[in-house]
Order: C-alpha cells, then sequence, then structure tokens
C-alpha cells in the first residue's frame, strides 16, 4: 500500500509532466485566470506589506488580479512554505519567500515537510531591509550600550518579542545576545503585529523586528528605536545608529523577501513572472512605497535569487549551531 508521501509524489510527477508536455502553448496563454500569493505570517507584518505593495501593480503588469492569502501558523513560516511547496506547479501559486523559510528554518528544523531548494523554484529577490531594535518606552535605556547594561543587570528576567521561533527577529536577538552575552527570555508569537502590539502594551519590553513593521510606531514615539541591524543606516531614521557602530563590532543581519514558486512549473512561465516582477520594481511609484516602508527594492535573475538562498543558508546554519538555538 503506497504511503501519502509516495501518492503525492507520483501526483506532483504527473502534473510536472503534463505541464511539460503543454509548456509552450501554456505560457504564451499565461496566465489566464487570477493567481494567489501565499504569505506565511499574518496581515500587518513586514512580508505582508511588501507583498501587497508588489503584487498591487504586478497584478497590473499581468493582467490578472494576485490575490494575496495568508496562511499563518507560527513555525518560521513553514505551514505556508509547506501549502506552496505541495501546490499545483503551473504558476498560479506564487510564495512569498523569505529569509526565515528559505534560509533560517532549513537550518533550525530537522524535519520540514519539504526541501527549500528541491521544493521551489526562485523568482527573484524583491526587496531587503534591516530589522531594528525598538524598546517600550518604560525601558531606560536610550541606546545600544545602555541597553546592554540594563539586561545585564536583570540577567533572565527581561521578556523579548519575537515573530516566531526561526524567524529573522528571533534569530538576530539571538545573534545580539550571543555577541553580547547578554541573558533575555524569548516569547514567540504568531507573526509581527500581535508581537507589536505586546510591545507596545509593555507585555513585552524589547524586540527585533523588520523596520517596516516598528517604523510608525517608533516615528510617533510609543517605541523607542535603538539600532538597527544592517551595514549602514537607513535613510529612513537617518539618526538611528548600527548595531555594529553601537559598539557590537561586526554585527549585520539584511532581511530580505522574494517570490518563489513550486519547483516543476515551467521555464517559460518562471520567465514570465521574472519579468513581470522586475518591471513592477522598476516602476518609481513601487519604488517609492517601498522606500516609504523601509524596504529597498531589489530584482534580480532567478539564478542570482537562487545563488542568494543558496549562501543565506549557509550563514544562518552557522548561526543556529553556534548560538545553539534549538526548537523548544
Amino acid at each position: 500500500m503506497l504511503n501519502r508521501d509516495a501518492v503525492f509524489a507520483a501526483a506532483r510527477l504527473l502534473a510536472v509532466l503534463a505541464l511539460g508536455a503543454t509548456g509552450p502553448a501554456q505560457a504564451q496563454e499565461y496566465p489566464s485566470r487570477l493567481l494567489r500569493d501565499i504569505v506565511p505570517f499574518p496581515p500587518g507584518g513586514a512580508v505582508d506589506i511588501i507583498t501587497r505593495i508588489v503584487t498591487a501593480k504586478m497584478s497590473e503588469v499581468l493582467g490578472q488580479s494576485i490575490v494575496v492569502e495568508n496562511r499563518a501558523g507560527g513555525a518560521g513560516g513553514t505551514v505556508g512554505a509547506d501549502i506552496a511547496a505541495k501546490a499545483t506547479p503551473d504558476g498560479y501559486t506564487l510564495f512569498t519567500c523569505q529569509i526565515a523559510s528559505h534560509a533560517i528554518s532549513p537550518a533550525l528544523y530537522k524535519k520540514l515537510p519539504y526541501d527549500h531548494i528541491r521544493d521551489f523554484a526562485p523568482i527573484s529577490l524583491l526587496g531587503t531591509t534591516p530589522n531594528v531594535l525598538s524598546v517600550h518606552p518604560s525601558v531606560p535605556a536610550t541606546s545600544v550600550a545602555e541597553f546592554i547594561a540594563y539586561a545585564k543587570a536583570g540577567a533572565g528576567k527581561i521578556n523579548y518579542g519575537s515573530p516566531g521561533i526561526g524567524t529573522s527577529p528571533h534569530l538576530t536577538m539571538e545573534l545580539f545576545k550571543l555577541s553580547t552575552g547578554i541573558k533575555l527570555v524569548n516569547v514567540p508569537y504568531k507573526g509581527g503585529a500581535p508581537a507589536l502590539a505586546d510591545l507596545l502594551g509593555g507585555h513585552v519590553v524589547v524586540m527585533f523586528a523588520n523596520l517596516p513593521e516598528h517604523l510608525p510606531s517608533i516615528k510617533a514615539g510609543k517605541l523607542r528605536g535603538l539600532a538597527v541591524s544592517s551595514a549602514k543606516r537607513t535613510p529612513q531614521l537617518p539618526d538611528l545608529p548600527t548595531v555594529a557602530e553601537s559598539g557590537v563590532p561586526g554585527f549585520e543581519v539584511t532581511v530580505w523577501y522574494g517570490i518563489c514558486v513550486p519547483a516543476g512549473v515551467p521555464k517559460p512561465i518562471i520567465a514570465k513572472l521574472n519579468a513581470a516582477v522586475v518591471k513592477t520594481l522598476n516602476y518609481p511609484e513601487v519604488k517609492e512605497r517601498l522606500a516609504q516602508n523601509s524596504i529597498a527594492a531589489e530584482p534580480s535573475t532567478p539564478e542570482q535569487f537562487a545563488a542568494h538562498i543558496q549562501s543565506e543558508t549557509a550563514k544562518w546554519a552557522r548561526v543556529v549551531k553556534e548560538a545553539g538555538v534549538k526548537v523548544e
């Protein structure tokens, strides 16, 4: 009796063969109906924000609507990634792949239900942004150095929020802890939006977050930004230093987002999707909207994006091992 994985593999092979047989004709007609883009986090977070900005214009470029489908479930975006990996490889299911699902989680989870290299085909990088270290206004620290001193004084008693185990903010904080010798307790949430809500409410007092999520609250004075994780300062908060220049030399984390599709999508359709993404990201209004959310548009070829994923996978595997991060 065939097990479920074998049945799925056989069905997927038949789908790929069928698509391959009609690939050129289908690519000419593609897209002929609505597309969906799976976002593996709740609405309101950075991954959701960039997806909605890009797909709104990309729908016009392709001449078909793209519906954003939020499939949150924690586990660093792996729930949504698994759904996307098992979708029919016909080009009508897109996936906003990002640093969590396609670089960190493969190092963190020993038995993922998908292989981020084998089960996906990269389309293009979308953009990059730093993480920002934010604290509740009640925290008596206005700099990274002051926060490190505050954390050491309350070793093991200070809670930090994260969008979930395996997300880039979680691993960025773990790297920060490793680099500074401080001890904090992780309180994982199912996405950036609920984590932000509890940070604003003072239920947790500090967290790293994708800058687009915290930028409005920092500008409004509801949160205090201490530093950004990137190598250079961000234009949106030019007075905010980097973690590295704040006394933690060599510290650098850049968050990235891209578009992937299930493996097996015909190459002509991949080329068509890549052209649509590149055209979309080159529109001045799209660049501006992304910049307003501290995201730098960075279109790429599928090959360049594949190489980036490989490089980031190796980097975060080292960080997970050195920091001793475990999934509870």
